[in-house]
């Protein structure tokens, strides 16, 4: 079995800062045996990165993880094994996609109303031919000098009561799941730990998820600690969810932790991988 997975990482389709090739060399340098791309609302660098890990002997993972709204609260399914060409899937995308820049609009505006000019210009150059999304705002008021890093943005921007900060509605949650199905893939509750939900509401959300036809949650991931790997174990085994782990890499500055560093998941898992092909014994 291979020894260092890693099923949640982003290039730059969306917002990582290596290419999905560079990704791919960075992985293999790491160690990383089994790779998932799973840029954010787009499939776009899969074709690219498959041809470069069957270059280089690693299997690779086609993924994506996509924008939801549960509860006026954002969220991310990451879909596993998604097929190449799935026309619910690829337009559900497309829509998400046209969303961001109406979003990006938004947020640009309000930007503007506390003094902080061309902010939507800065952060599609930033972008480039991807998607957009806060990161790239964040990139570019950290080299306008109006925060000294990423982190230090979303204490003072983009984020809810702050400047730049925009209400805005995504998939809904069981559509997401749907196109991923329909897809052939698996559907992951991406970093539960990061949402801040509080007991109850954790609760109602795996369990609406799992009635959705949800499969998997992240228990090891690069924003979770050690009590929290333990925590969503014991949730995943509680709603009959496989696990799942991964770096959510962005590049280097840009990430909790580097590839290849994720600890094994816990014993009380049944590891989303548990009966794919990839990993069978001989």
């Amino acid at each position: 079995m291979a020894s260092h997975i890693d099923l949640h990482s982003h290039s730059t389709v969306s917002d990582g800062l290596l290419t999905p090739s560079a990704l791919v060399h960075h992985a293999v340098a790491q160690g990383v045996d089994v790779l998932a791309l799973t840029d954010h609302d787009d499939v776009a660098g899969l074709d690219e990165a498959a041809q470069v890990a069957a270059e280089q002997g690693i299997e690779f993972i086609r993924g994506v993880e996509i924008s939801v709204t549960w509860n006026r609260r954002t969220l991310h399914i990451v879909g596993l094994k998604i097929a190449k060409d799935c026309r619910p899937l690829m337009d559900g995308l497309a829509a998400i996609r046209q969303g961001r820049h109406v979003r990006a609009e938004a947020m640009a505006e309000s930007l503007s109303r506390a003094g902080i000019a061309d902010s939507l210009q800065g952060s599609y150059r930033f972008a480039g031919q991807g998607i957009i999304g806060r990161t790239h705002f964040a990139r570019f008021l950290v080299e306008k000098g109006y925060a000294k890093d990423i982190r230090s943005v979303f204490k003072k921007y983009l984020v809810k009561g702050k400047p730049g900060y925009c209400e805005h509605r995504w998939a809904d949650m069981a559509d997401a799941i749907d196109w991923i199905n329909q897809s052939g893939g698996i559907a992951v509750l991406a970093h539960p730990g990061r949402y801040d939900l509080g007991r109850t509401n954790m609760l109602k959300l795996l369990n609406e998820f799992r009635e959705m036809g949800g499969r998997a949650i992240e228990v090891v991931t690069g924003s979770h600690s050690v009590d929290q790997y333990q925590h969503f174990a014991k949730l995943s085994h509680q709603f009959e969810l496989m696990a799942s782990k991964g770096s959510d890499y962005h590049g280097t500055g840009h990430n909790y932790i580097e590839m290849g560093r994720l600890p094994d998941l816990p014993d009380l898992c049944t590891p989303v991988w548990h009966d794919w092909p990839e990993f069978r014994q001989e």
